[in-house]
């Protein structure tokens, strides 16, 4: 039935079904573009660790308080942060890196029709107009990633990286969950259900560090670095980029903990 005066009503899903559901190649050349640029992008960042959380959360939540203080803590030390450039969780990890100059505090935003502006602490930054190639962005260049409490998104990205690891798609890559009241009911799941049920492992288990140390985190991140770099030089790869980044970090990080006990 046409509209009473002519006009087509918009339906919200309108840019969804266009995109997706209609067979328009200058969808494919979009969702390539969305790779080529976070290519070029993030392709020679040196060691980074992307956050993840809710983008609900004010500057007054505890968790908001504890994801700024480990980014300025992993950045203070020579880390790049990424997370998804939103508010929130989002907002308070760039925020904890962006005064640190020789590191990057990277968005990497997606387009919402709502929650989803840009926070003011970003000093490299990409839009995404598809979840499923941001998320790419989000782990392929990382060399841990940090789960703070948060909803749907939030849940997706955890379980997302948990397979990638899982399945050795992605090697040497640690996994931290920060809020331990929180995600304990969830962890309880996996464990009563999932691993008793055999649909997991013990040892995927064990791939999940659930914590609220921070000091921790930072040094666990540390020996995952050269756990990676003694692995990409029994694969021959020392005449990479990323290779030579990484080692330079790692030398770094070696004064660092030497003055550190001093």
């Amino acid at each position: 039935m046409a509209p009473r005066h002519g006009k087509k009503k918009v339906y919200e899903s309108s840019r969804y079904v266009k995109d997706i559901k209609s067979a328009d190649v200058w969808s494919v050349f979009k969702i390539i573009a969305d790779f080529v640029q976070g290519f070029d992008e993030l392709g020679e960042l040196g060691p980074s660790v992307t956050i993840f959380g809710s983008a609900r959360l004010d500057e007054k939540h505890p968790y908001y308080q504890q994801a700024m203080k480990l980014s300025a803590m992993l950045a203070e030390r020579g880390y790049n942060i990424i997370t998804g450039g939103g508010p929130g969780i989002m907002e308070a990890a760039n925020r904890g890196a962006y005064d640190y100059e020789n590191v990057e505090s990277i968005g990497l935003n997606i387009e919402l029709a709502s929650e989803q502006q840009p926070n003011p602490y970003i000093s490299k930054g990409q839009r995404f107009d598809y979840f499923f190639s941001r998320k790419v962005m989000l782990v392929k260049y990382s060399m841990a990633y940090v789960i703070f409490p948060g909803g749907f998104g939030t849940l997706d990205e955890m379980f997302e990286a948990l397979t990638l690891i899982q399945t050795r798609k992605v090697w040497g890559v640690r996994l931290f969950v920060v809020g331990t009241e929180f995600y304990a009911p969830l962890i309880q799941f996996i464990k009563e259900k999932m691993l008793s049920e055999g649909m997991i492992d013990e040892k995927d288990v064990r791939l999940i560090n659930l914590t609220d140390d921070l000091d921790f985190v930072v040094q666990e991140i540390e020996k995952s670095l050269f756990t990676q770099i003694q692995a990409m030089e029994r694969e021959g790869l020392t005449d990479t980029k990323y290779y030579k980044a990484l080692a330079s970090h790692g030398d770094e990080a070696r004064c660092y903990a030497g003055q550190g006990s001093s």
